[in-house]
């Protein structure tokens, strides 16, 4: 049936995915992959490299290891920092997708012989008149579409998906029962690959000098001091420090703007109506599959991976840029997110969050 070349992580998902394309006849070969190298020269994924090979010796299949650090760092660390600088908030693990696990692994499995490379992760993948077209993943809680909106269609021509039609609960039961037991109970991994279960704060401090400064209302009345305008995200209401203020409302605060000239953190109180939008502007625009027809296309939308589909209708414009306006308005639309459109099961790509309107 061919080789197929698979990235393993050292989590449950992808040992799991190797076990059922081992069990249906193919030749399997395990790719672990290196992306981040402390400044101290110590590994943070020694212990995910030592799941990975567990499970490999248990499905008794081969294993390699290689460092795509250098890569990583150049092609997708460096936008992850100018991006902070500018004030907006990045998506690291969408261009991880993009630039790492579907370009520099793919181009790695083709060294090794494959005929096909495979990932753990919740989607699937179907063959249209454009070419390939991504799908979401029968269990919707953990469909990963949204960090794949920026891979490109050619890119998923010889992929396979084991998982795109399992919930998590069967995949930690067949876990189970093929005995990886390094892995069966392993927690997901949360947050930016890279960083893992450090404080972020620190983290991003080794890298962006960061600039505190004042928190002002919308009336640009002091409140409050910032720690540095990275550190927050437009709808943030925690870790502002913003006390019981004298003559004020006493409801919670939260980030309404960042002013990066002026290196203020702009807050509101009471209610949120102003954190919702009805019209964004992306760019980087990215199409899986056959592009649309014309200047406009209805379908959904999410600006944020947790989040229910909203209805829209997007307006192309030059340059891979785009209009989109909302049914209905939308909570908390972030400038350096992604803003990723559906057209009912199947994932259509997406843009980079520029601005938004009202």
């Amino acid at each position: 049936m061919g080789r197929t070349v698979i990235g393993m992580s050292g989590g449950v998902d992808s040992a799991v995915a190797a076990a059922l394309l081992k069990e249906s006849g193919r030749d399997v070969v395990g790719l672990f992959m290196n992306n981040w190298e402390d400044k101290d020269g110590t590994c943070p994924a020694d212990e995910d490299w030592a799941d990975a090979r567990s499970a490999a010796a248990r499905l008794g299949i081969p294993i390699y290891s290689v460092d795509f650090s250098r890569e990583y760092y150049e092609r997708v660390f460096r936008h992850f920092l100018d991006e902070y600088a500018a004030g907006r908030t990045p998506n690291p693990d969408v261009l991880c997708n993009r630039e790492i696990k579907f370009d520099a692994f793919r181009r790695y499995a083709d060294e090794l012989g494959a005929d096909e490379i495979a990932t753990g992760h919740y989607c699937g993948v179907r063959t249209g008149d454009g070419g390939a077209e991504l799908l979401r993943a029968l269990d919707r809680n953990k469909d990963q579409t949204y960090f794949l909106n920026q891979v490109r269609t050619e890119q998923l021509c010889g992929v396979t998906f084991p998982l795109a039609r399992m919930t998590k609960p069967e995949v930690r039961a067949l876990a189970e029962k093929y005995g990886l037991d390094s892995v069966a109970k392993k927690k997901d991994s949360t947050g930016v690959c890279f960083i893992g279960e450090r404080n972020f704060r620190r983290f991003l401090s080794e890298y962006l000098p960061a600039r505190p400064g004042d928190i002002v209302d919308e009336d640009g009345t002091v409140v409050g001091r910032h720690e540095g305008l990275m550190y927050y995200t437009l709808g943030q209401r925690r870790g502002l420090g913003i006390g019981g203020l004298k003559g004020r409302a006493q409801e919670r605060w939260f980030v309404v703007a960042k002013d990066l000239d002026r290196n203020r953190l702009i807050v509101s109180c009471g209610e949120d109506d102003k954190l919702f939008s009805t019209r964004l502007t992306c760019s980087g625009l990215n199409f899986i599959g056959a592009p649309p027809t014309g200047g406009e296309l209805s379908c959904t939308a999410k600006t944020r991976y947790r989040q229910p589909d909203a209805p829209c209708r997007v307006t192309l414009a030059e340059g891979g840029r785009a209009e989109v306006t909302f049914a209905s308005p939308v909570r908390a639309v972030t400038p350096g997110q992604y803003v990723v459109f559906y057209d009912g099961e199947r994932c259509l790509g997406g843009g980079v969050i520029e601005r938004t309107d009202a």
